[in-house]
């Protein structure tokens, strides 16, 4: 109880870190959260013009959800490295330095994925690099993913399978709003410009 306590504790501190905001700010870009989206991943970080820093802002995202797995998984087993994941994708969505109010976690989800099983993550990357290149709709690339790791899970990881399941749920619970404008013929594509 005490190690899955502790690695829920690691692993939310570990993604509630906004490192989109603060790699945004430090490069002098501004706050993130008044353009395009609003949303402080990579892809809204994009919409600066900036790629260095919108390169660094996924490789963080990715590894604020990886590492805390990493961690938990060596110090203390299995169970606590899905705690530890689910954790991390809790603080990506919901930090507490930002009352809350943070990302939709794509990319903590992948770092996540690739902490509990990399040959499910991989293939959810493919996917969802596939659904881009053809669509050049993000939203839509990270609903198709999260669709694609179930199936993929039930066979390659088993132990987790479960638990991806639940991450799955999730990225479609922070996509609601594009569900909506994807049913309706309104989600826009990516152009990646600058937008005030």
């Amino acid at each position: 109880m005490i190690q899955n306590l502790a690695s829920v504790v690691i692993g939310y501190l570990s993604g509630s870190v906004p490192y989109g905001l603060l790699l945004a700010r430090a490069a002098g870009l501004g706050d993130v959260r008044k353009i395009g989206s609003g949303n402080i991943g990579a892809t809204n970080v994009l919409r600066t013009g900036n790629k260095t820093v919108a390169g660094l802002t996924l490789l963080a995202d990715v590894l604020k959800g990886y590492l805390p797995v990493l961690v938990a998984a060596w110090a203390f087993g299995s169970a606590a490295a899905l705690a530890a994941g689910l954790a991390a994708l809790a603080g990506h969505i919901f930090p507490v330095w930002l009352g809350f109010k943070g990302g939709k976690g794509v990319a903590t989800t992948l770092g996540v994925l690739f902490g509990w099983s990399w040959p499910v993550a991989l293939i959810a990357a493919a996917t969802w690099v596939a659904m881009f290149a053809a669509r050049r709709i993000s939203s839509l690339s990270a609903l198709t993913a999260a669709v694609v790791a179930i199936p993929v899970s039930w066979f390659l990881a088993r132990d987790e399978f479960l638990a991806i399941a639940l991450v799955a749920v999730v990225i479609f619970i922070t996509h609601r709003a594009n569900i909506g404008r994807l049913m309706r013929g309104e989600e826009s594509r990516s152009s990646f410009s600058k937008k005030s």
